[in-house]
């Protein structure tokens, strides 16, 4: 067993204040690290010492991290703040993506961009060894006539991967797409002038009040009716990005008109299912987020697809997916529960509507394939499978929509099973 070295803490200790502005830079990267946070980690640092830099990661992270999906953010800040010697060059580099050199070539890692914003936001620190070496002066020349707009790189770029400053832009583009559908003909018909179908019915009432002589004929044609859109989206804790960007998404779609869909109807669900329909309504995005999550209790929790699916397919299914309904399920498929009870909830879906769509942002990965249990009891009831990780794949769904043969990456995928 490793021996515990005691910490003893002067008057005025540098340990303490770079702790204070390291909570500082935990509490803009999101986390709750407040002033009790941070007298309980001095304290905590104080009583238990380290010897290692893993016993002093483990004391703050049981002093800062509350929640599972936090540990991500706060592991980035820890790896930034005290153990890369780098740290500067690190931050630059993910905060001007364009420029290469400082830093190597690689693809952020979940809320590394994040963390870097934290760092660099009202934190001060001294630059590194070596770097008060530079010649002063030296001007750095960069050439940025073959980069993308900004606007096209986020359409492309991960909602995992954004920092806040590209999440906020990319809800201001999202704000503005559409989900346009094609209307669909009733069995019942109209009178119309220029109709395709003759109307007999109204030829001889017409002719009858003209003593039996047909003089024309009648002519009718089928109804146009719009469908309803059906959105279950998965708010569980693997999800919450993603989530909350298909959220906005969704908002925008209810509040659009003359896109053609009869109504909107949203779910939320992780460990139950939530009606939020009637929040999207809202005309503030933000207001309208803010009641959805505060009805949906299971927000950033755990899965239960087939059960959540199980309560949609008893109490509203049939309210809902009646006349030809789309149904967007938005998950990664990632369950526990039964996986024959979850097939069998998902053919039930299948059944009832008109196409089911499902967006997995696991998808992103090139090399996917679907082991898990969940996944491979889904694939099967599904009309198209689909990327739902960035812009690109919600401007995608308009194709999945006109074309009614899409079936996105299922057939690849099925020839796995």
């Amino acid at each position: 067993m490793a021996e515990q070295i005691p910490l003893e803490l002067p008057d005025n200790p540098q340990l303490t204040a770079n702790i204070t502005h390291f909570a500082r830079a935990l509490r803009a990267g999101g986390l709750k690290a407040g002033p009790g946070r941070v007298l309980d980690a001095v304290r905590a640092v104080e009583v238990a010492g380290f010897s290692e830099r893993a016993d002093f990661y483990h004391v703050l992270q049981a002093c800062f991290v509350s929640r599972p999906e936090e540990r991500a953010t706060f592991d980035q800040i820890f790896r930034l703040y005290w153990r890369d010697p780098r740290y500067i060059e690190h931050m630059m580099a993910m905060m001007l993506p364009a420029i290469r050199g400082v830093a190597e070539d690689r693809q952020a890692k979940p809320a590394e961009k994040r963390a870097a914003e934290a760092l660099l936001d009202g934190v001060d620190r001294d630059l590194p060894e070596g770097a008060e070496q530079q010649e002063e002066g030296t001007e750095i020349e960069i050439d940025a006539t073959l980069t993308m707009s900004q606007e096209e790189r986020l359409r492309t770029l991960d909602f995992e991967q954004m920092s806040n400053a590209e999440m906020a832009e990319a809800k201001r583009i999202i704000a503005g797409l559409s989900l346009p559908v094609k209307p669909l003909q009733s069995r019942r018909t109209m009178a119309a002038k220029r109709g395709r179908l003759p109307d007999w019915r109204r030829t001889m009432r017409s002719a009858m009040r003209q003593g039996g002589e047909i003089t024309g004929f009648d002519m009718k044609a089928r109804r146009i009716r719009w469908p309803n859109l059906v959105v279950l989206c998965d708010i569980s804790g693997s999800m919450s990005s993603y989530s909350r960007a298909v959220l906005h998404f969704l908002h925008a779609v209810a509040n659009r008109k003359g896109q053609g869909w009869a109504k909107v109807h949203a779910f939320t669900f992780g460990t139950r299912l939530t009606n939020i329909t009637r929040h999207m309504g809202a005309r503030d995005v933000d207001a309208a987020l803010a009641a959805a999550g505060a009805e949906a209790q299971d927000w950033e929790g755990g899965t239960r697809i087939g059960q959540c699916l199980t309560a949609f397919n008893r109490d509203w299914s049939r309210r809902v997916l009646g006349q030809g309904a789309v149904v967007l399920l938005i998950t990664d498929g990632l369950d526990r529960d039964d996986p024959d009870a979850l097939a069998a909830q998902m053919e039930r879906l299948h059944l009832s509507s008109r196409k089911l769509i499902w967006l997995n942002p696991l998808l992103r990965w090139d090399g996917f394939v679907p082991k898990a249990a969940g996944i491979k009891a889904m694939l099967p009831h599904v009309d198209s499978f689909r990327a739902g990780h960035n812009i690109a794949a919600l401007q995608g769904l308009a194709e999945a929509l006109s074309r009614p043969d899409d079936m996105g990456e299922k057939a690849r995928l099925m020839r796995m099973l």
